[in-house]
């Protein structure tokens, strides 16, 4: 549980933490308060339990002292987390490539990519001002790149250019490589570790800070894309404890930044248990910047209903509140939570990290595993080969309950993302969005690619994306926009470089959990080729609710 630091003070009735009027307290001027309690120092927490655990005294030598007894964890403190020892090789940024698209900034899951933009007079006077050795000052001018999009776009305009750059936080990076993966402009490359490097990468971060925020004047907000150059956007702070390049991390960090971009640290977040709590709440590490709770896996939808009435109480109606949770947590024994919320019509957002597979049991089936998939309870074996039933769609049964607003969407994706977290936001009333995110250990899947395997699932027709809202029209066929597929009247998607149709047969063929269903000359099985027709089948469903067929 963490709190923000800017809550009223607690001479007012409203003071007491929005999650509980009762247990809690509220973070004022860095100093935890709990309600009837003692004051619990912030400061005290990172200097003495953080400092603990990272020393490796903190699990036999700290007493079980009152954040531990209300299993509290203030906001931010995994920003002091280093997985710089995770990985032997760390991301280089090549300047002179940069087109400044910020893709590796938006795609990076753990916030260890940052990006910046600055004038050019008030570069050159920070790096006079700020470095004092020359060549440091060289080799952090050299990383200022002059992009068309930052310097010679509103030179053409009468107005002085920006400089761009981006920088590799070494303490968050976790050697995934995804940035690379994405950067179509090869503007980075992975490189060994070595200790100068790291020295000259610590170095450059550390005055990356220093220079303060990106000038307004060159962020276009009509640009989604732009959101992340905004420090106030940086919510989720990293340092979480997810695999490398785990595409869950892409979406909450997405998700913090879209809400942040609007409502600064003013919203909060109930989340059921799952990857997404443990990763996030690792004693004593937390990434997020605004208050958040976690409740049991079958309950969190009906824990954010009477968080929403007690904030609609305090006249708090206008602050989001995010209901978040896995496909087990939404499609599987939190199914019945989540119908009653939407069916209340309280002003609930509720994200979908949607994996396909309950990832934090090692790779259980839930019910919205492929069919065909191979997963702990539905292992292929030579009866079975692996899940028999077909997929649960969530979107379609969300489409069906009272004015609800439903998206569905990926990461890799991202101008469609924001659209579906920034129109959530809007609608007044239940809101769904159901996310692909790839779980590599479990897909089968290589770290790097998380945001290529999202792609595909869309191309594929194994994810399509939508997005439904009811304030948009009267009739099914008007709220449902399919826009974002590609070849959206067609059957499947055909590859116009090879000419090729892309089916689901090609999803199956790239991960690992489907690795069983091809043989040696890596033809599919009959029951992967139903899977594919019942792919085909929710296609057409959702084509003809969307009034294209």
């Amino acid at each position: 549980m963490a709190t923000v630091t800017d809550q009223p003070s607690m001479n007012d009735a409203n003071d007491r933490d929005p999650f509980n009027n009762n247990s809690y307290g509220t973070l004022v001027d860095s100093e935890y308060v709990p309600v009837g309690l003692p004051i619990l120092d912030v400061n005290d927490f990172n200097e003495r339990i953080i400092r603990g655990y990272e020393d490796g005294t903190g699990e036999k030598g700290l007493p079980a002292d009152l954040s531990v007894a209300r299993s509290l964890i203030p906001a931010g403190t995994a920003t002091l987390r280093d997985f710089s020892y995770v990985a032997p090789e760390i991301p280089e940024y090549l300047p002179e490539n940069c087109t400044g698209c910020m893709d590796c900034v938006t795609e990076c899951p753990d916030t260890a990519i940052l990006g910046k933009v600055l004038s050019e007079t008030e570069l050159n006077t920070k790096l006079g001002d700020l470095i004092d050795d020359d060549d440091d000052r060289k080799m952090f001018d050299h990383q200022w790149s002059k992009t068309r999009k930052y310097y010679e776009q509103p030179q053409k305009k009468g107005k002085e250019g920006g400089r761009f750059a981006i920088i590799i936080d070494p303490s968050k990076c976790k050697g995934c490589a995804e940035c690379v993966t994405v950067c179509d402009d090869l503007a980075l490359k992975m490189i060994p570790k070595t200790e100068d490097k790291m020295e000259e990468i610590r170095k450059s971060h550390r005055l990356f800070k220093e220079f303060g925020p990106s000038d307004n004047q060159y962020i276009n907000d009509n640009l989604l894309i732009d959101m992340m150059l905004k420090e106030e956007t940086h919510i989720y702070v990293g340092g979480a404890g997810s695999c490398a390049g785990c595409g869950e991390g892409t979406a909450l960090r997405m998700l913090c930044s879209a809400t942040g971009a609007k409502y600064g640290d003013q919203w909060g977040i109930v989340a059921a248990t799952g990857c997404n709590t443990v990763y996030t709440s690792t004693y004593p590490y937390n990434p997020y910047l605004v208050p958040w709770t976690n409740s049991l896996f079958e309950n969190a939808a009906a824990d954010a209903m009477g968080v929403r009435a007690r904030w609609d109480q305090m006249g708090w109606g206008e602050k989001p509140l995010w209901c978040i949770g896995g496909d087990g947590a939404m499609f599987d024994i939190g199914f019945q939570s989540l119908s009653r919320l939407l069916a209340s019509g309280m002003n609930v957002k509720v994200f979908v990290l949607d994996t396909q597979v309950y990832s934090n049991t090692g790779g259980q089936a839930s019910t919205s595993t492929y069919t065909g998939q191979n997963t702990k309870m539905s292992v292929h074996g030579k009866a079975f080969g692996g899940k028999q039933e077909r997929r649960k769609e969530i979107a379609q049964i969300a489409m069906m309950h009272p004015r609800t607003f439903v998206a569905q969407t990926t990461c890799a994706h991202t101008n469609h993302f924001y659209k579906a977290v920034l129109g959530a936001m809007e609608f007044d009333g239940p809101a769904v969005i159901n996310c692909f995110t790839t779980c590599q250990p479990e897909h089968g899947v290589a770290d790097n690619m998380a945001t290529d395997q999202a792609k595909l699932a869309v191309d594929t027709r194994a994810f399509p994306l939508l997005i439904y809202d009811p304030s948009k029209a009267d009739t099914i066929k008007k709220r449902l926009s399919l826009v974002g597929n590609p070849a959206v009247k067609a059957d499947w998607w055909k590859n116009p470089k090879t000419g090729e149709i892309v089916d689901f047969i090609d999803f199956c063929r790239s991960e690992g959990r489907f690795g069983k269903h091809f043989d040696r000359e890596g033809n599919p099985s009959e029951l992967l080729l139903s899977a594919k027709e019942e792919r085909l089948e929710n296609w057409r469903q959702l084509q003809e609710l969307g009034g294209i067929i």
